[in-house]
């Protein structure tokens, strides 16, 4: 669905109504020095209305706070709710910047496009991060690999029953300080390969970075855990034999040592989620004199290149995590360990070259960091 009002929309102003009564700062304080993840929430939240008749409307920073919803709101019943995850950054002269925006922006409304909700103009996207984390600048955390978590979603407001795309919307922002993603130190996880759930099929949802991907998803984690294992590897759904994604991250493939090493991941196949840490890193790699290919990737191609030497790392990448190195490999027919266990040069190589560029340690030649407070 796209939006009639689109071109006046990206001009649409956030209205400024901030709380009498932020958190005290020792409070804020005291949840800064061990945030976690997505357990304490900042001062504000921005919200933008759509209507199929008014287009986009309404957008204001508000106070943080719970929502009233009426029994028969169809997101509920129907699902239509997508979301993104993107990060901000202090940065070493103390101001603070977000990470590719624009490119969340994107595919927000590719998301969007996918299950019939109207388009949320890019520039309005990343006006409404903008607004957020200048009002909440306190929150965002000053110690290393750690950042504040920005999450915007949006979902269906209208009420009722029938089986439709809403006539309404509601887009909300809000942000949650996120401690080290490896508070002991990076340790490579393991992984079971699915052969019993799929996690997405071609010209299916897969693309789309919706709720419902992730509800389905939770049985098939509900079983890596009983076997052992701290994360779930998807499988193609027509063979179960191709590699695809590992839980809600991209994964990559490491051939060869050092600098002759050759960098691989699993080609976009129309179930796959275009991560933006995946084609940050396609391009870091590139820049770093690494062979970078997207491929496709068998589970026959993992196994017998962890047993000749081939394959000497695998790692995945996404925006909670930045890289996690992959360890043990679990399956119903072979178990195996990818470089001893232990997280790979290349992996970690990388891991701090794409931190770096995050937190303003490092140049940034594509422009990837946009400065905000």
């Amino acid at each position: 669905m796209t939006d009639s009002a689109a071109t006046t929309a990206a001009d649409l102003e956030i209205a400024l109504r901030p709380t009498a009564d932020p958190l005290p700062e020792a409070e804020r304080q005291a949840i800064l020095a061990d945030p976690g993840f997505g357990r304490y929430f900042t001062d504000h939240m921005v919200s933008i209305e759509w209507s199929r008749d008014r287009g986009w409307h309404d957008a204001q920073l508000v106070p943080y706070g719970p929502m009233q919803i009426d029994p028969a709101n169809m997101a509920i019943h129907y699902g239509q709710s997508i979301f993104e995850g993107l990060k901000a950054y202090r940065q070493p002269d103390g101001s603070v910047a977000t990470f590719r925006p624009y490119s969340n922006a994107r595919r927000f409304r590719h998301s969007a496009t996918r299950l019939a909700m109207p388009e949320l103009p890019e520039e309005l996207f990343v006006a409404a991060v903008e607004a957020l984390v200048r009002q909440d600048a306190a929150w965002v955390p000053t110690e290393d690999e750690q950042s504040l978590y920005l999450r915007p979603f949006m979902f269906a407001t209208e009420n009722g029953l029938g089986v439709k795309p809403a006539d309404e919307y509601r887009f909300l922002l809000i942000a949650s300080p996120a401690g080290a993603y490896f508070s002991g130190g990076i340790k490579p996880v393991s992984v079971w390969l699915s052969e019993d759930y799929v996690r997405a099929a071609p010209g299916g949802t897969g693309e789309a970075k919706c709720a419902g991907n992730y509800a389905a998803s939770l049985i098939a984690q509900a079983q890596a855990a009983e076997k052992g294992c701290d994360q779930v590897v998807w499988l193609d759904a027509h063979e179960h034999r191709w590699i695809e994604e590992m839980g809600g991250m991209n994964l990559y493939f490491v051939q060869g040592e050092g600098a002759n090493a050759r960098i691989l991941t699993p080609e976009l196949s129309g179930s796959l989620l275009a991560g933006i840490t995946r084609d940050s890193l396609l391009q870091l790699a590139a820049d770093l004199g690494y062979t970078v290919e997207e491929a496709k990737i068998s589970v026959d191609d993992w196994r017998e290149g962890n047993a000749d030497g081939s394959l000497s790392e695998v790692f995945a990448c996404g925006t909670a995590a930045v890289i996690t190195p992959v360890g043990d490999v679990k399956s119903r027919h072979a178990d195996w360990t990818v470089g001893g266990g232990e997280a790979g040069a290349v992996t970690m190589r990388l891991r701090k070259a794409l931190l770096d560029i995050q937190t303003g340690a490092a140049p940034d030649p594509h422009n990837w960091r946009h400065p905000i407070a």
